[in-house]
């Protein structure tokens, strides 16, 4: 299960990750970098955001979700 934002945990961020769906497999790698540059900017709202460990910080992991594109009204090809 996803973690809820967490604000400590977002001030050791030390990398992004975006986990895309199959779906979205054939968007071309400007379009996902544009949509996971507007999600990353605002991991609140993230349907699906977790964070991962590291030794030095979190990974923020947000896995993108039709909610989410919706949301950030992104046209799906």
């Amino acid at each position: 299960m996803p973690n809820a934002f967490d604000p400590y945990r977002e001030a050791l961020v030390v990398e992004q990750v975006t986990a895309w769906p199959d779906a979205c497999e054939d968007w071309s790698a400007a379009d996902k970098s544009r949509v996971e540059a507007m999600l990353h900017a605002d991991p609140k709202d993230a349907a699906e955001l977790d964070y991962v460990r590291q030794h030095t910080g979190f990974a923020r992991v947000i896995t993108v979700t039709p909610a989410d594109l919706d949301r950030i009204s992104v046209a799906r090809p």
